[in-house]
């Protein structure tokens, strides 16, 4: 897979903007706040159909204008395939080759991307949202159906949530339960799934970069799923134990009025030895954790796919040691993937800027080339 080129238009503070990628390294240069994150943000929407920042889709859309749409150029097994997303009146429309896209199947059609930003950086020290959100990203990129999946059950859970607040009687909670039940055990098994595959990679690299006797350990288990064996259970069985413990917590949502089980409320548990790492690993090792596992997602990804993802890295450097970030730049250099970089300071990054690297310059929404 490679990118061969992006045209932005009225993208955020992008009014118009075309780039020609570089076969390996893209490297956007530019002071903070004036445009370098949108770059990304966009080829990530693109990508995935989701906003690596974005609340609200209309947030996409640049001051004034009432749409914006971003379209990549890709050569895939060796032909040429255009995609483009556009956002207008809150919503997205995806196209593939000029013609909306009849399927997800058909939009996707082998593009994935690893993105990888300063706010992974906390999510080892954050809350459990950041790390399900964290999570869910290489779930997504593992198996796509997982957007469409995610989708239905945020529609149901958001459903079963209003009408917990309005104080309706249980019988009309029940067409929900039996959706939470049955897409929920969907969401969990993808999950399980992904973290099977992940979780021995990503101690593997943390081994070469966390400094540290102390191996890591990455572990995902639902909350509140105590009557099955989640490891060795079955889809089926998952589902009925999801609608088991709706049923025996609707007193409880009923008095707080919200849904307190199910995969919207479950966390990633990261652990060094046998310390939560939340509690107890240094900044750094907290980085290393997460920098493990982006090398883990990437060798997946190749691994089941039999190509490299293309890589976004938002200005990651600035906030890695010294070491880490050699170590990281180093790894991109010779991974082989095309990446795209973004950086206020060109000498953090030069190591992964060799051969075939095509520089810009980001100043309040323009892009123009640039020398390195």
């Amino acid at each position: 897979m490679q990118l061969l080129s992006l045209t932005y238009e009225r993208f955020r503070n992008l009014s118009r903007v075309e780039l020609v990628p570089g076969p390996k390294a893209t490297v956007a240069v530019g002071e903070n706040g004036q445009g370098k994150t949108n770059l990304l943000e966009g080829l990530y929407f693109l990508a995935t159909l989701k906003p690596l920042r974005a609340a609200k889709l209309s947030e996409l859309v640049a001051f004034g204008q009432t749409t914006a749409r971003v379209t990549g150029r890709f050569l895939l097994s060796g032909a040429e395939r255009e995609i483009s997303v556009e956002v207008a009146a809150g919503s997205r429309h995806a196209f593939v080759d000029g013609k909306r896209a009849s399927s997800l199947e058909a939009y996707f059609g082998g593009v994935s991307v690893v993105a990888f930003t300063p706010d992974d950086l906390q999510v080892v020290k954050g809350g459990p949202e950041g790390r399900r959100n964290f999570l869910d990203r290489a779930v997504f990129n593992r198996f796509p159906a997982f957007l469409t999946e995610s989708r239905e059950y945020g529609r149901a859970l958001k459903s079963r949530n209003r009408l917990l607040k309005e104080g309706a009687p249980a019988a009309h909670l029940s067409a929900w339960d039996a959706t939470l039940a049955r897409v929920g055990a969907r969401l969990w098994s993808r999950r399980r799934s992904l973290m099977g595959e992940l979780g021995a990679r990503a101690q593997t690299a943390f081994s070469r970069i966390g400094r540290t006797e102390d191996p890591a350990r990455y572990l995902y288990l639902p909350s509140h799923l105590e009557e099955v064996d989640f490891a060795g259970a079955t889809e089926l069985q998952l589902q009925l134990a999801l609608a088991a413990a709706l049923d025996q917590r609707l007193q409880r949502d009923q008095e707080r009025g919200f849904t307190s089980v199910g995969p919207h409320v479950d966390d990633l548990e990261l652990s060094l030895g046998t310390h939560a790492a939340r509690a107890f690993a240094s900044q750094g090792q907290a980085r290393a954790l997460v920098l493990a596992w982006k090398v883990a997602e990437i060798e997946n990804l190749h691994a089941h796919s039999g190509f490299l993802p293309l890589l976004l890295l938002d200005d990651v450097s600035s906030e890695l040691d010294p070491e880490r970030n050699q170590f990281l730049m180093g790894y991109l250099a010779e991974s082989g993937a095309q990446v795209f970089l973004t950086t206020t300071d060109p000498a953090l990054v030069q190591r992964a800027a060799g051969l075939g690297t095509v520089w810009y310059r980001v100043k309040a929404g323009t892009v123009e080339r640039a020398d390195p």
